[in-house]
């Protein structure tokens, strides 16, 4: 059996990896290649797996910690696609919160599965808002903690290959002068501009991380001290609810008044979203709705057809926010209970919010 290139993706929560992820799953089945993905959370109940199913994509799911903590349930979600659908490509999206996994997670598949799995050069995606957030006036001017910053760095320390996204959004002087700052603190990887959602650029990416060059050769210095410190300032929250009601609902009303609900109550309090992303589902519509930051505005995509207002739905509500989990947990309550108002009734099914726990690899390569 053919070895299977798995693509890794990491980056900052909101950077955009998961709309990379189905971008390029897109573009390779377009190709004739068969691809499987594979997604990453500190709990189950995601998001991004919703999304990329509603796509019609095969998607496995690893919960409870990092892949470099659930090392061994990577490779089983790898190997179970390989049976089940024989792909050409994996494609696999870490937490967007967490680092060092050239050491923990690159080195380690290709010594250990090298015969079934060869991972390709790593992929860091970068978020230009945030970015700019970091490198202003020596990062004074960052929403994030110090500490939190502390793993973004890290993170593009690693990087193979560092993805500028969202460079749609971003006039050609700033996108040049963001990649030529990017090469200038980070020597070691090669620096690409790119939009996942409009597809620019990707091609170019894929056929990059898809050549045979050496994959993560460079392995960060990384206080695992400030790094759990760090991933503790943030409060996760994963929630599913079954909303219903007597009359039609707006959906794409709905997800965007209560992600503007969300961000009035955190600029009010001045916290600071890591990212908050939402996924419904209803007859004949299928939405998805972000907030990168808390200055930030909503951002609502259809996933395929959108046949209008209907009575039911299902909603999965991820929130990576800068504040204590039992703050976060009463703020999305609040939220979602005066977005329902009298007409809409709201039956949770899973509600949790939590901070997670100290990164504890299975494999630590060293330099």
């Amino acid at each position: 059996m053919p070895i299977v290139k798995l693509i890794l993706v990491g980056g900052f929560l909101g950077a955009g990896k998961t709309t990379l992820l189905a971008q390029a799953a897109s573009k390779l089945s377009a190709a004739g290649k068969r691809v499987g993905l594979i997604t990453n959370d500190q709990a189950a109940d995601l998001v991004d797996t919703e999304m990329l199913r509603q796509k019609g994509f095969g998607v496995n799911e690893v919960a409870g910690g990092c892949f470099c903590c659930r090392f061994d349930e990577l490779v089983h979600a790898s190997e179970k696609l390989i049976a089940e659908q024989r792909p050409d490509v994996l494609i696999g999206e870490p937490v967007g919160s967490c680092t060092d996994l050239a050491a923990t997670v690159v080195q380690p598949l290709n010594a250990f599965k090298s015969g079934i799995l060869r991972a390709t050069p790593f992929t860091v995606v970068v978020d230009p808002e945030r970015l700019k957030e970091l490198l202003a006036s020596g990062g004074s001017k960052n929403p994030l903690s110090k500490k939190v910053s502390y793993i973004y760095g890290k993170q593009l320390e690693e990087a193979d290959l560092i993805a500028l996204n969202k460079s749609d959004e971003l006039p050609l002087e700033e996108i040049v002068a963001l990649t030529g700052e990017l090469r200038r603190r980070f020597p070691q990887a090669q620096v690409l501009p790119l939009s996942a959602l409009k597809g620019d650029g990707v091609d170019a990416w894929l056929a990059r991380v898809l050549s045979d060059a050496p994959a993560g050769q460079h392995i960060a210095e990384v206080d695992y001290d400030v790094y759990a410190e760090g991933e503790a300032e943030l409060g996760w929250l994963n929630a599913s609810v079954l909303l219903k009601s007597e009359e039609d609902v707006e959906w794409k009303r709905f997800c965007l008044e209560l992600l503007k609900n969300l961000r009035a109550k955190l600029l009010e309090r001045k916290i600071e979203a890591a990212h908050v992303k939402l996924a419904l589902s209803a007859p004949g519509a299928a939405l998805v709705a972000n907030l990168t930051s808390t200055k930030g505005q909503p951002f609502l995509l259809v996933q395929g057809t959108y046949e209008g207002p209907s009575r039911t739905a299902r909603l999965i509500f991820n929130a990576r926010v800068q504040t204590e989990p039992e703050t976060l947990k009463a703020l999305a309550e609040t939220v979602l209970r005066e977005t329902c108002g009298m007409q809409i009734a709201a039956e949770f099914g899973v509600l949790q919010a939590f901070k997670p726990g100290r990164p504890v690899p299975v494999h630590r390569f060293r330099k």
